[in-house]
């Protein structure tokens, strides 16, 4: 049985647990059966996405933004940007953010430098935030509180496996077993960071999404895009997907995240694909695991009988797990980070205080301090807790294409409860070594949404994160 631990909630923590509620397959989509298993399949549920017409909610954002910049100190730091067009999926990453860039989710958010509308007792935005690229954003609501160059397209480095396991996540059961064979492992970049997956044993695809997320390892990528067909049809169904979720400045050359020429992305994209992937439940789960024991070689011992132990493995976001000098951040639950020669360092984070959820995205810090990373998300992540309710919003995170035209298919999945959880049930609260007073994970049980009907629906109506089980002290 694989042992997974999430964090225990610190004293000063309220104790408890968030809750999404669980999303709903494409219709059409489901799991894969093992082989002559009797793995299960998840069932397709309704949409629960509010469809917004897309010309009214531009209108009414407009309107916010005229009001904002009349009834608000505006600071608009543009940097010197050279003018250029939007590059082309085979185009490098220029080296300064482009004069125009993306305007999905507001024009705000295509002007190069920082964006923020900070209202009567607003904080200050942290002087000492380096990152070439940023954004906070209120998780359930989606609008953009501050973003910088938030429309650069950058090297995502491993915060690209978020799309990956988004995009793969519905297509497999947990229980699934796969035996590797040595053309899963081929093609895997030099030094890439890996978990350990030997030929000719056999995981399960929950052992695998451990190492995809725990891990960052790029031979799991690997293996779970070989039982999707192949690289090639992943990098199609990943770049197919981020254009469901209008994830336009994103380009998917490896599925991994491994450096590679014309693999782009922004910090608005990769929270777009995070706050898409919290809503599967099996996402939030990896995602907000600190350790887990991962299966090891198969051996012989001396008496010839066969034995295969297991090795810990522990999540590499620092802010979940605590580093030196690095404290977990309060109430942390996610989502992925990543760090390459190209990309520089990036991370994507979830966390939560007093009932308000927050995603912050950083890309590529110039100081070069260690954990840089970290510790300037946990200060974008402090002023936004301290600024929510006295700014206006720079922008927003736009629904899926489907739900902005009123489609009925919406994109997103998870595993029934039996797929979704933990083997044995839910994973277990880490022990005291090395995991106590770390952070808080989001919860495992699904929330509750009101299901709408088809339809246009009224203006002011926010596309909808699932609701959040509220924590109580």
């Amino acid at each position: 049985m694989t042992q997974l631990h999430t964090p225990k909630a610190s004293r000063n923590q309220e104790r408890g647990r968030l809750s999404f509620m669980g999303p709903v397959l494409p219709l059409g989509v489901g799991l894969r059966r093992p082989g002559g298993g009797s793995g299960r399949t998840s069932r397709s549920e309704p949409c629960t996405f509010s469809v917004v017409p897309a010309s009214l909610k531009t209108a009414r954002r407009s309107l916010l933004v005229v009001s904002a910049m009349s009834l608000s100190l505006s600071l608009t730091v543009a940097p010197a940007a050279l003018a250029a067009d939007k590059p082309s999926p085979g185009a490098s990453p220029s080296v300064t953010p482009p004069a125009k860039m993306s305007t999905v989710g507001g024009e705000r958010l295509g002007t190069p430098g920082t964006q923020a509308d900070l209202g009567a007792g607003a904080p200050v935005l942290p002087k000492d935030i380096t990152a070439r690229s940023w954004i906070v954003a209120d998780a359930e609501s989606g609008d953009v509180l501050a973003a910088h160059n938030a429309h650069w397209r950058l090297a995502p480095a491993s915060t690209l496996k978020m799309l990956f396991a988004d995009t793969l996540l519905p297509k497999f059961s947990k229980e699934e077993e796969h035996k590797v064979v040595p053309s899963d492992l081929a093609g895997i970049g030099a030094g890439s960071s890996m978990v350990g997956i030997k030929e000719d044993e056999t995981y399960t695809v929950h052992d695998l999404w451990l190492g995809v997320f725990l891990r960052s390892g790029n031979d799991a990528v690997h293996v779970l895009s070989a039982m999707n067909d192949g690289v090639d049809q992943t990098v199609k169904d990943m770049n197919a997907h981020a254009e469901e979720l209008q994830a336009l400045d994103t380009n998917v050359v490896s599925p991994d995240g491994y450096d590679a020429k014309g693999q782009v992305s922004s910090a608005y994209d990769l929270t777009l694909v995070a706050r898409s992937g919290l809503q599967k439940k099996d996402f939030r789960e990896y995602c907000s695991t600190v350790r887990a024991d991962f299966p090891g070689e198969t051996k012989k011992n001396k008496k010839g009988k066969t034995t295969r132990e297991s090795f810990e493995i522990q999540n590499t976001n620092r802010l979940l797990t605590g580093d030196t000098g690095l404290d977990a951040y309060q109430g942390i639950a996610g989502v992925k980070n990543g760090n390459t020669t190209n990309a520089g360092s990036t991370f994507t984070g979830v966390a939560e205080r007093d009932g308000r959820v927050l995603l912050v995205t950083v890309m590529n810090p110039e100081k070069d301090e260690y954990n840089e990373v970290y510790k300037e998300t946990a200060r974008l992540f402090d002023w936004g807790f301290q600024a929510a309710d006295k700014v206006t919003p720079v922008g927003e995170l736009v629904p899926p294409k489907s739900a902005a035209t009123g489609n009925g298919g919406r994109q997103g999945a998870t595993a029934s409860p039996s797929a979704s959880g933990a083997t044995g049930g839910e994973p277990m609260a880490a022990g005291t070594s090395g995991s106590s007073g770390i952070g808080v994970a989001l919860g495992i049980a699904g929330g509750v949404l009101a299901l709408v009907a088809g339809g246009a629906f009224l203006v002011n109506r926010r596309w909808p994160l699932p609701e959040l089980m509220r924590r109580r002290r």
